[in-house]
């Protein structure tokens, strides 16, 4: 399993914000044709009503932007993407993944996790079938939990920082509280694209932005009027006693960034728009995708249209640290202090803050 662009050591500077589709943009529209044609060519049903639903849709090398001038003439994107959209909550889109993936037959399959997902941390992707499902039922793509929660803590501190780390504690624990009634693990179909890769030889990417590095530059782009008040929004999400019209309702992560974005608009550029992006380049720029006949992205299917967007109206001068870049100005005796602290007295108080908040669900 190859994970996704690992962010540089020196840190790149922020990027102007990156335009999202206009409005009058329409995924299905601007490649229905080729997906159609290659969905008949496969002589498979199944992609049929798919493309046709909206769920799957594909696109040629031909449709993509421009290569940039500073890749390596070494490098040769992917002849076709495909791009299955899903419900990570939803047993049919498990067997959509299934049935696309053996259809298609793609050398790699990108996947929207990172590495700092528990799915892949926890090695949740790697359980049997027949496993107790509570492991599953209890994680979310915030967690932090698991054998490994100090790596864990010391990774999220070194992306995003100690800000960025505790959002995710609390978004981890919110994200619970609102999911409370669901019955079914999340990612299911992450499980699946994994074990259908392992069937046919295919490489399976992690192809999402660290989720630390996601939460720093939301934290960043909010004033500090907004950082109070979401913490405090947060708060009163999970001490609530009350149940709201969402409660009982499974959400999904990307789901759960679009509310929060509603309330701060300012939060809709890292939280959706850079990651479809970043998702877009792993799909057909990251070196695990290099010289590949076919690959297909198995995404949430609200990203669907940012990433096709991106597919075919790249120009070629972004690149992948331009969606990963942190500024820091730390000496390395700075550093060396905050490893010791980080490693000591944050990772227990962390814990600590975790197991009391899990406590009050």
């Amino acid at each position: 399993m190859a994970a996704g662009p690992t962010p540089p050591a020196t840190a790149a500077p922020f990027r102007p914000p990156i335009p999202p589709p206009p409005p009058c943009f329409d995924y299905r529209a601007a490649v229905l044709a080729d997906t159609r044609s290659a969905a008949a060519a496969s002589g498979s049903p199944a992609l049929a009503a798919l493309v046709e639903s909206g769920a799957l849709v594909r696109v040629p090398r031909r449709r993509f932007g421009p290569v940039p001038a500073w890749r390596s003439q070494d490098f040769v994107e992917p002849e076709e993407v495909w791009i299955l959209g899903t419900s990570h909550l939803s047993p049919e889109s498990v067997a959509d993944v299934e049935r696309v993936l053996r259809a298609v037959q793609p050398d790699n399959v990108v996947v929207e996790l990172c590495r700092s997902s528990p799915h892949c941390r926890a090695g949740i992707m790697y359980v049997s079938s027949d496993a107790s499902d509570e492991p599953l039922l209890k994680s979310n793509m915030f967690s932090l939990g698991g054998a490994k929660f100090f790596g864990a803590v010391n990774r999220s501190i070194n992306l995003g920082g100690q800000s960025a780390l505790a959002l995710r504690l609390l978004l981890a624990v919110f994200s619970s509280r609102i999911s409370s009634g669901a019955n079914r693990p999340f990612g299911e179909e992450f499980r699946a694209a994994r074990k259908v890769s392992e069937d046919i030889g295919a490489q399976l990417v992690l192809g999402d932005r660290p989720i630390e590095i996601t939460l720093e530059r939301a934290w960043k782009s909010l004033s500090w009027d907004q950082k109070t008040n979401l913490v405090i929004s947060l708060f009163r999400g999970i001490t609530s006693t009350t149940d709201t019209p969402d409660e009982k309702t499974a959400v999904s992560p990307y789901e759960l960034y679009q509310k929060l974005s509603t309330s701060y608009p300012s939060l809709l550029q890292p939280l959706i728009h850079e990651r479809d992006m970043f998702l877009a380049w792993s799909l057909k720029r990251s070196k695990a995708v290099n010289k590949s006949k076919t690959v297909v992205g198995v995404v949430g299917k609200g990203h669907m249209n940012g990433i096709v967007y991106a597919l075919i109206s790249d120009q070629g001068d972004l690149r992948f640290r331009d969606l990963v870049g942190r500024e820091s100005s730390d000496t390395w005796v700075t550093s060396l202090v905050k490893g010791l602290i980080r490693d000591t007295i944050i990772g227990l108080v962390l814990w600590a803050l975790y197991e009391q908040l899990q406590a009050l669900l």
